[in-house]
């Protein structure tokens, strides 16, 4: 082992013998014991200069750092909240860790694991620690950097790679929202763009705090996620321990004043079909809301694609029956670099058009003094998306072909009368300004190049399948005053 090394002079100032090297080191001039110097091994002195590093940074120099950048952070919200229509809540900018002891410590969490210790016969520290782990689990650590700096810049510049985006409906009552009231967007699931559509779209508004399935608690995409404000749920969990923590989560982000975005539907579509609600999320905000609290206000969003990316592994999941479908990475990684090597030589121009439609607000007090359920909530609130699901070129001629035209110019007729059924029943329409002759070429096109319908506008039959999860998006209203053939 290494010492530090000195020379010994002889008395009398004689010089140093080279071969009088000696592993000691001694005091020089004439200091006493406390002025000696001691030899010590270099690792040692090493590891000392670094614990005093590291004690000089915390105590001086990292506070000092903190202050300082949290002092151009507070600026910057400032500046941020100035031009949001919602603020960004205290509740969201809250250190992750105060945030999980808070839901840890919240006493209907404390009572449930009492009650879950009780019921399965563990000691209560044990089922107190579970409560906690499903607390750390569940909340997100927001951060307005990565949320206005990187993610809805990501997300608007993803949009637009891949999509024409379209704002299909506004309804006027958006602009008259109580300042105070918890704003809840409640959508249909068409597709995992849904979150970067949503996100860019109301990002001049607020911040918004999504509840996202298991598939996204993968590192290093969870930490990301987290970092926007997302909340992770296990979807048909029956641990009723965890169920109370997550409920107590989503009960106390609202009492706050979080604005979030709930897919009521569940998971994403299998048939294309604006299906029921699934009440889980729903049932926790109406049993926390009391009429002292500040209003609830949900906000129907109708989301429509020309192209849903993963419409085939969705159409495999609805014939296997499992929710659970097999995601490749590998393939999909290999779609997205052709994809954006035929963009980069200008041999794609996108998926088609991406729409999205904004319906009346729905309050949750005045349905409540309604004597309205939760039940009833639910189908209110799906029924109003889907009157707001944008009609889109592809869909719309992926109902008219049906089982198949024998020429054009009946395609044509068919799709200019489903048009004027829809307009007459009060669809959102998202088409091309220039006619129904517009709308044939841009929702056939693609249809013919998938090979999903063949040249002489037959369907497929390995195809047909996917053409009816398209067809499905459009309203059956419109058939009314359509020609049959």
């Amino acid at each position: 082992m290494p010492f530090v090394r000195l020379r010994r002079f002889v008395a009398g100032g004689g010089r140093p013998k080279s071969d009088e090297v000696i592993d000691e080191v001694f005091a020089f001039g004439q200091g006493g014991p406390m002025f000696a110097m001691v030899a010590v091994p270099v690792w040692l002195l090493v590891l000392i200069l670094g614990f005093a590093a590291i004690s000089f940074a915390t105590h001086f120099l990292f506070p000092s750092v903190r202050w300082f950048f949290r002092r151009r952070a507070e600026k910057a919200l400032s500046r941020l909240n100035a031009r949001l229509d919602r603020k960004i809540d205290l509740f969201k900018l809250a250190q992750r860790s105060d945030m999980v002891a808070r839901l840890a410590y919240d006493a209907k969490v404390v009572e449930a694991a009492m009650a879950h210790a009780a019921q399965t016969g563990v000691p209560g520290e044990v089922a107190f620690e579970e409560a906690r782990r499903y607390a750390r689990e569940i909340v997100p650590g927001f951060s307005a950097t990565v949320y206005f700096g990187f993610g809805t810049r990501a997300a608007k510049w993803l949009s637009r790679l891949l999509f024409r985006v379209r704002v299909g409906k506004v309804d006027q009552a958006l602009g008259r929202l109580d300042p105070k009231a918890t704003i809840i967007f409640v959508m249909n699931h068409r597709s995992n763009m849904d979150y970067v559509l949503v996100t860019w779209l109301v990002a001049g508004r607020s911040a918004v705090s999504y509840a996202v399935g298991e598939w996204a608690r993968v590192w290093p995409l969870s930490a990301l996620i987290r970092s926007m404000g997302a909340y992770f749920i296990r979807r048909g969990s029956r641990n009723a321990l965890y169920r109370r923590v997550l409920a107590r989560y989503v009960q106390m982000a609202t009492a706050e004043g979080t604005t979030q975005a709930i897919f009521l539907e569940g998971g994403l579509s299998l048939d294309g079909r604006v299906g029921p609600a699934k009440l889980g999320l729903l049932s926790y905000i109406v049993e926390g809301w009391e009429p002292v609290d500040r209003d609830v206000v949900f906000v129907p969003v109708g989301l429509a694609y020309d192209r849903v990316l993963e419409d085939r592994v969705l159409i495999e999941a609805a014939r296997s029956g499992a929710r659970q479908s097999r995601i490749r990475p590998l393939w999909v990684a290999g779609k997205a670099l052709r994809f954006q090597w035929a963009r980069f030589r200008g041999k794609s121009r996108g998926f088609g058009t991406a729409a999205a439609g904004f319906g009346a607000p729905v309050s949750l007090r005045a349905h409540r003094v309604e004597g309205g359920t939760v039940e009833a909530l639910g189908e209110r609130l799906m029924a109003a998306i889907a009157a707001v699901v944008p009609v889109l070129p592809v869909p719309l001629v992926a109902k008219a072909l049906g089982e198949g035209m024998a020429s054009r110019e009946e395609l044509a007729a068919r799709v200019a009368a489903l048009i004027d059924g829809l307009r007459a029943s009060g669809a959102v329409l998202k088409l091309p300004p220039q006619g129904s002759a517009a709308v044939l070429e841009e929702g056939l096109t693609p249809l013919i190049r998938r090979g999903i319908v063949s040249e002489t506008l037959q369907p497929v039959a390995a195809e047909r399948d996917l053409l009816q999860f398209y067809a499905a998006s459009v309203p059956e209203s419109g058939l009314a005053a359509t020609p049959q053939t």
